[in-house]
């Protein structure tokens, strides 16, 4: 054990030591990023950092923030930093406008981080060409898999004709340069905010800068140390038996008797079976008769998984079960056909391979859908093995497999109906951190906030963020 320890704290020295004194972080203006109430404090730059930091020389990466208080409040102080989650998400393109009672800003200055290789950062690791594969392969029934490795191929190969540094986007990285932007703007310590995959850059921030974290606040986290691809359908599994057990418990219609069983025996017989639908895509006068299988099924049901509408599943199970499919099935293909432009796709091969296909062990992967038939077959996400074959990043430091020993106070929030980041994760994050509280709230998917039945409790933790939390709901527990 002592070796273990010795090991990782010497590795974390390490990291801190190469990447301190070689370059100097620099902002550069970024004018027009967002508007703001007049009354405010406002700046908005691009971060200006080495895109790979063990070569401080090389090319540089540009990231964009925004920097926002009210005049009476601390520029130094009880500053709250955001980055979104994904990863290859945009924080800052989720902001338009800032009012002068915007929200975080309740509790001090607020900062919109984006993570390197997202839209607006400079590059933007947009791969255009996947999505476009997959409309193709759908229209003209061909294997969708193949397509989209192809597709990544030629991404891959256009950012590294232009010298980009595709393993140079990663989770360490990424909490570089949030505490290069912390030492830009002379800050002391910052509250760090994260959500899903942020929730984990904010505890490697945390292991490999604890001076420059104050608090954190992680809405359903992923921590990067766990290997999700072994337990994913085992999370959709979980969740879905907590909206089973709500049914039993919530529901008398007669409907919704033995669903569970019905769900299982109807999902686990349809294994392989393929289905046609006349789809019309939007804008085009002609349908095309379209494959699904049970894939674009479950897609309706775990894309329904939410705090919005995870109360209507049970009747989008019973419709499915009982053959209607096409309404479902019409909504997922306007969903493919539409494409997602918010996600820059490259930066998130870069992660996701690079610190999590790197280290599954495709055994234990498998094993899932032989001992869940039901989900059997299903594609959880959308980088696989596959993918990363043609995306080639090296693996990250196994330190980034390592668990985040801290003493820094963290509220963690959990929906006990999410299907990703289950209170499996949020528990064991809690183990390592002897100052964390764990809110675990009933009915709600992933990212649940923090606020129940009325009650803020980051304002609570806020005021004193060592002192235990009691649940104010019966639609809360506080661990």
């Amino acid at each position: 054990m002592k070796t273990f320890l010795i090991i990782l704290f010497g590795a974390t020295f390490l990291i801190q030591k190469a990447y301190s004194q070689k370059y100097k972080p620099v902002l550069e203006p970024y004018p027009g990023l967002v508007k703001a109430d007049p009354r405010l404090v406002l700046k908005t730059g691009y971060l200006v950092v080495p895109e790979n930091r063990s070569k401080p020389a090389g090319r540089k990466v540009k990231i964009p923030f925004l920097f926002v208080r009210r005049p009476d409040q601390d520029a130094r102080k009880n500053i709250s930093l955001y980055t979104t989650g994904g990863p290859g998400y945009s924080t800052t393109g989720n902001i338009d406008s800032i009012g002068y009672d915007s929200g975080w800003l309740a509790y001090g200055g607020f900062i919109a981080f984006d993570q390197r290789g997202t839209k607006r950062a400079l590059p933007c690791l947009d791969c255009m060409e996947v999505a476009a594969a997959i409309k193709h392969s759908y229209r003209e029934g061909k294997n969708k898999d193949s397509l989209v490795c192809q597709a990544v191929t030629q991404c891959r190969n256009r950012f590294t004709k232009q010298g980009v540094d595709l393993s140079a986007y990663n989770t360490i990285e990424s909490a570089e340069d949030i505490n290069d932007l912390r030492l830009a703007l002379n800050i002391d310590s910052l509250n760090l905010v994260g959500i899903s995959y942020s929730g984990g850059l904010m505890l490697t921030m945390a292991r490999n800068h604890p001076e420059g974290v104050r608090a954190l606040l992680l809405n359903s986290p992923l921590p990067g140390y766990v290997n999700f691809e072994e337990h994913a359908l085992f999370n959709i599994n979980e969740a879905l038996e907590q909206v089973f057990h709500n049914c039993k418990t919530d529901s008398s219609a007669t409907k919704y008797k033995n669903l569970r069983t019905k769900f299982h025996q109807y999902f686990s017989a349809i294994t392989g079976k393929k289905y046609t639908i006349a789809y019309q895509e939007k804008g085009n006068k002609q349908a095309n008769n379209l494959t699904y299988t049970k894939n674009e099924l479950l897609d309706a049901i775990i894309g329904r998984m939410n705090s919005r509408q995870v109360s209507t599943v049970p009747a989008v199970m019973i419709d499915l079960i009982e053959g209607r499919h096409d309404k479902y099935v019409q909504e997922e293909f306007d969903g493919y056909f539409a494409g997602n432009s918010s996600v820059s796709l490259g930066m998130r091969y870069s992660v996701y391979c690079s610190e999590q296909i790197s280290y599954d062990d495709p055994k234990l992967e498998a094993q899932q859908h032989l001992v869940l038939p039901w989900l059997a077959g299903y594609p959880f996400n959308d980088v696989n093995h596959a993918i990363c074959n043609c995306w080639k990043v090296k693996a990250e430091r196994a330190i980034a497999k390592q668990p985040v020993y801290s003493t820094v106070p963290a509220l963690i929030s959990a929906g006990d109906v999410d299907p990703d980041c289950r209170p499996f994760y949020n528990r064991l994050i809690k183990r390592y951190m002897p100052n964390s509280q764990l809110l675990i709230i009933h009915n709600r998917g992933h990212a649940p906030g923090f606020s129940v039945d009325g009650t803020d409790y980051v304002k609570l933790f806020f005021e004193n963020p060592y002192r235990k939390l009691t649940s104010q709901s019966k639609n809360l527990i506080i661990e």
